[in-house]
């Protein structure tokens, strides 16, 4: 008889899983409410995918959107993925690096098609609708490990000449995970993510800028454009921090014709 899993809770009590099981299956355990409301979990205090299968005992926290510390960090990396994928659907050639969360959003470092002019301002609201229609699919996001030398020939065979370079820098040895959105695009993530994009609100983001960057912020190496966003649980807050930029514009703007108002007082004395 298979040995059951203990997973400890944090109201102190203890439920027995089967092996291969995943927080999930411990929500839905619980009740529908909870199986719904999970997005991911902390598993010996380590912020994890929700589907991630648990590797033996272990002490489980169930995170929901009201956990606004770890929701806004998923939403946010889940962002920068849907970015990245956007483009590339949008711009075949398109060649990705990296894109981490920010203190209130994201970015993603791409370099564009050979031959075409870089990113500008002009190209975010076709990238902003493609992101849109990529989370409306609600596309599964599943976690894969794999080794070095697969991510090498990957990359290598999508002329993504900077992820390649990156691989092979890698440890030999080393068990690296990839995240496949849906089963047509993927990137090399140590994660944790969301279950799925329909779980991003497809109205809480918004593309800001784009600024210029280099690779690895080596000014002797390839030139790349950054795409920021900010990016939040639902459109309340995206309207609040947007409201709350506006309001600072106003202000640095207000303080800055005092300042020119006294510059000229002082040349007229």
């Amino acid at each position: 008889m298979t040995e059951l899993l203990k997973i400890s809770l944090p109201d102190g009590s203890v439920r027995e899983m089967e092996r291969g099981s995943t927080p999930a299956d411990v929500a839905a355990a619980i009740g529908p409410g909870l199986a719904k409301a999970a997005i991911a979990a902390r598993v010996n205090g380590e912020l994890r995918d929700i589907n991630r299968p648990f590797e033996g005992d272990a002490e489980l926290a169930l995170v929901t959107s009201r956990d606004e510390v770890d929701a806004l960090e998923l939403a946010r990396h889940d962002f920068a993925h849907v970015l990245a994928e956007a483009v590339q659907s949008l711009f075949p050639g398109t060649q990705i690096t990296f894109g981490p969360a920010t203190e209130d959003g994201f970015y993603y470092d791409v370099k564009a098609p050979e031959g075409r002019e870089p990113f500008s301002m002009d190209d975010l609201p076709a990238i902003e609708e493609e992101m849109r229609r990529i989370i409306r699919a609600d596309k599964p996001l599943r976690r894969e490990a794999w080794s070095r030398q697969q991510l090498i020939d990957k990359w290598e065979a999508d002329g993504e000449s900077f992820k390649a370079q990156w691989a092979r820098e890698l440890p030999e040895n080393e068990e690296l995970t990839v995240y496949w959105s849906g089963d047509d695009w993927l990137d090399m993530c140590r994660g944790p993510h969301l279950a799925s994009t329909g779980k991003l609100d497809p109205d809480a983001f918004k593309l800001m800028r784009v600024a210029g960057a280099y690779w690895r912020g080596d000014q002797r190496n390839a030139q790349l454009t950054r795409i920021y966003g900010t990016g939040w649980l639902n459109k309340k807050q995206l309207n609040a921090h947007l409201m709350r930029l506006e309001e600072a514009a106003k202000r640095d703007h207000r303080k800055l014709g005092r300042e020119m108002d006294l510059f000229h007082l002082q040349e007229e004395a």
